[in-house]
């Protein structure tokens, strides 16, 4: 009976565990997940046959709006660019008007930032079939944005945004290690409470051990009158 009762404890311990666990890993998942490119406009490798107006870029997760966060350069086959103004972030979509020219591939650089500090970049190209009713418009020989989605940064030229994202990703270190000290001292206390209490439930098996041993000794001789 005693026996029964401690197992009982010690699976409702272990079950009180892995719910904790559960808990805490849960929202950790999510934060540890990179994100991904889900969709491009135009489609990649699609032809174009009206001005798209827009060129944009949609991910599996939120993205860092802030100053140099996102680029996004827009290549005709002239060699010269098509992307003007700077691109926007609203949510999860990265997105810049563009205007195009001549016939031919064009070719979409880009960069961005997760929300959680983690940066993106990537390319993808569209051919520009423009029917004789389409108005043509001539690029650029540099980007319209000061730093175009290929170029790297100069070193010590830290921007706001990738100061921004060295806090997030920090902030999601710290979460890992706090979530991890967590599960650790709660593990500890539940074998704590597990061990302390079989002990107990033995010495109340030896008790209940001792006091029918007598009884049935005392049976014995009385059976055999």
């Amino acid at each position: 009976m005693r026996t029964a009762r401690t197992r009982s404890r010690t699976l409702g311990a272990s079950a009180l565990l892995l719910a904790a666990l559960g808990v805490l890993a849960g929202p950790a998942l999510p934060a540890s997940a990179h994100n991904t490119v889900i969709g491009e406009t135009p489609d990649a490798d699609s032809t174009v046959t009206t001005q798209p107006g827009t060129v944009a870029l949609e991910t599996s997760d939120a993205l860092l709006d802030a100053e140099g966060a996102t680029a996004m350069d827009v290549i005709g086959p002239d060699g010269r660019h098509y992307a003007s103004p700077c691109p926007s972030v609203d949510r999860a979509v990265a997105s810049v008007p563009v205007e195009l020219g001549p016939e031919g591939e064009y070719t979409v650089e880009w960069r961005v930032v997760s929300a959680d500090g983690h940066p993106i970049t990537g390319e993808f190209a569209f051919t520009w079939a423009p029917s004789d009713a389409e108005q043509l418009v001539e690029g650029t020989d540099d980007a319209a944005c000061a730093q175009g989605a290929g170029e790297a940064s100069e070193p010590g030229d830290a921007t706001d945004a990738e100061t921004d994202a060295a806090a997030s990703g920090g902030l999601g270190d710290l979460l890992w290690v706090v979530g991890g000290a967590a599960v650790v001292v709660l593990a500890g206390l539940v074998a704590f409470l597990v061990m302390r209490r079989r002990p107990a439930a033995q010495g109340h098996d030896d008790a209940d051990a001792d006091a029918t041993g007598p009884t049935d000794a005392d049976d014995g001789p009385a059976a055999d009158r």
